[in-house]
């Protein structure tokens, strides 16, 4: 079983780029753009990361997204409704990546789970 370490923060942005630039700027984070997505992945110090999604009904401003590493997202999504949330997005693949899970707990927290294609990054 993984660690359950946080492993992925999405940080919605109205232009992703820019959003980029301004905590590249600030924190001095690493960043790769990914135009084909509307996306921009950041790399703190210490090997963590996330990125910056669009802002959409999905992905609403000040709605921060934590990851959460899974062996079985499935598993976890089906643990999820047994204990009484909601799953949001069901797996899905996310090309070359890995696959993702959205959940909402009972109190209403949104949160997901993230298996890597590349187990050993």
């Amino acid at each position: 079983m993984s660690k359950r370490n946080v492993v992925h923060v999405e940080i919605p942005a109205v232009n992703v780029e820019a959003a980029g630039k301004f905590y590249a700027d600030l924190f001095g984070w690493k960043l790769q753009n990914i135009p084909d997505m509307n996306y921009t992945m950041w790399e703190a110090g210490d090997g963590s990361g996330g990125g910056f999604p669009q802002v959409s009904a999905e992905n609403p401003a000040g709605q921060v997204l934590v990851y959460i590493a899974s062996d079985d997202i499935e598993a976890d999504l089906k643990n999820v409704k047994k204990l009484g949330g909601k799953v949001i997005h069901e797996k899905a693949e996310i090309p070359g990546f890995g696959w993702m899970g959205i959940f909402q707990d009972p109190t209403g927290n949104v949160l997901a789970l993230y298996t890597s294609m590349n187990p050993g990054d």
